[in-house]
């Protein structure tokens, strides 16, 4: 029955790697896949595996069935919990960003670009991505870059190859902020990482994995010359400059203060997450309390909400769903022991699951890695975890289809698979291997 499960989520996966061969969203399948694998758990009756020996040895007045219903029960409510927590956490994070965006808040920043040489903007640009991915996350830090260029570079070819930098720039600021990607925040809020210790340890390595790729970039751009558009500013909100001030700088602000609310009370992020959320919201009902209702319509927080992608948070609920089933019968410390018995190495086998990211979508790798090694053995802020967060991090950038950020460009300026690969790819690759380098050289003089 084992094999039946396993299948079933390699189907699954397959489907969701080739969603747009099949023409079925990777939201379907991720959710069939979990909810599919839990259900053939449920059936397959008791299995003499490590967590339901464990889990029998205390219940030992039940007969072995009803055990059994009992042990799902829990490893489902158990998982169901930790679940709860990220898609509220990214529900939470995802509405104070599309709350400022309707604000027109991100204008505080874009509106201040007035570079016109092409490595001037080159450096902008990147640095401004992997500061803005470490606050926000890359997804959102990508979707708004994507939306500045296009206000300021009029070339298409040009502006791919900025959008490219944007890519790594925004992966490789998201991997050191235990809020600026979504695997780094799965780890976090699993315990496998804190706030204080993966920023410490990733952003020199990750700072790396961006200033690669630029200094090879700065050399080819010594004599390129940009077709920008004559303004770069665009009026697209209603709300005033103060307004457009306040929103910015009180998301920022609430989006800084989770970790430290974590920090200090010990709560889970997503409390922080809520929290946060509703003091914005407060904000913004203060700020528009004033205008007419045609007005504060789509500055609302339900207009807000009706732009969020909610297919995104659902197939993070199907995916996560999924491994938590390999995860209960014991199928990914299996593969754990099977990878160390192959590789040897733990830090070769991050640095394969990093490069395997570049091809298959990194959240379900790591929540699989996760699943893999255990939290007595390797505890929070073992190297193993920060060098995953890392690679997990910075690898899907090889690749167009790697990453969140990498889809989300691939479809708002429409960059082929092949373009990407032979433009930006080899230049994700050295900033990759720049970074793996330097995290792996620092931890041995530590």
């Amino acid at each position: 029955m084992e094999l039946l499960v396993i299948s079933c989520f390699i189907i699954g996966y397959l489907a969701i790697v080739f969603e747009h061969s099949i023409n079925i969203n990777k939201t379907a399948s991720a959710l069939v896949t979990g909810i599919i694998c839990w259900t053939i758990v449920a059936l397959m009756g008791p299995a003499q595996h490590a967590s339901f020996s464990e889990f029998q040895s205390q219940f030992s007045n039940l007969d072995l069935t009803e055990a059994y219903h009992h042990f799902i029960s829990h490893s489902l409510g158990h998982h169901l919990n930790e679940i709860a927590q990220i898609i509220f956490f990214l529900f939470g994070a995802m509405t104070i960003v599309e709350l400022v965006d309707v604000h027109g808040g991100f204008r505080v920043i874009t509106d201040r670009i007035t570079v016109q040489k092409a490595i001037q903007l080159l450096w902008l640009v990147g640095i401004l991505a992997f500061v803005l991915s470490a606050i926000l996350d890359n997804l959102t830090t990508t979707i708004v870059m994507v939306a500045l260029l296009r206000k300021i570079i009029s070339n298409s070819d040009q502006r791919k190859l900025f959008v490219g930098v944007v890519i790594i720039a925004a992966n490789a600021g998201g991997a050191w902020s235990p809020i600026g990607d979504v695997t780094t925040t799965m780890l976090w809020i699993g315990g496998q990482i804190s706030a204080t210790g993966i920023m410490k340890s990733l952003i020199i390595p990750s700072l790396v994995c961006l200033v690669a790729p630029l200094l090879v970039l700065s050399y080819r751009f010594r004599t390129l010359k940009l077709e920008l558009f004559q303004s770069s500013t665009q009026d697209d909100s209603d709300s005033s400059v103060s307004d457009r001030n306040i929103m910015f700088f009180s998301g920022i602000l609430a989006l800084v203060f989770v970790p430290v609310f974590k920090t200090v009370t010990h709560l889970p992020p997503m409390m922080g997450m809520m929290l946060s959320l509703g003091i914005v919201w407060i904000i913004s009902e203060v700020v528009n309390s004033k205008k007419d209702e045609e007005l504060r319509k789509p500055l609302s927080v339900a207009h807000a909400l009706s732009k969020i992608d909610s297919s995104s948070i659902l197939f993070f609920l199907g995916i996560l769903l999924a491994i938590s089933a390999l995860q209960t019968i014991d199928v990914l410390a299996s593969f754990s022991s099977w990878m160390n018995e192959l590789v040897g190495n733990e830090d070769a086998i991050v640095f394969i699951i990093g490069l395997a990211s570049s091809v298959i979508d990194n959240v379900p790798l790591v929540a699989a890695s996760m699943g893999m090694y255990d939290l007595n053995i390797y505890p929070m802020d073992h190297k193993l975890w920060q060098f995953m967060a890392y690679c997990a991090g910075t690898g899907g950038s090889i690749l167009i289809i790697g990453s969140a950020a990498g889809v989300a460009a691939m479809g708002m300026e429409k960059i082929d698979f092949g373009w990407y690969l032979k433009k930006i790819g080899l230049l994700a690759f050295i900033g990759y291997i720049a970074g793996a380098a330097t995290y792996l050289l620092l931890y041995s003089l530590i």
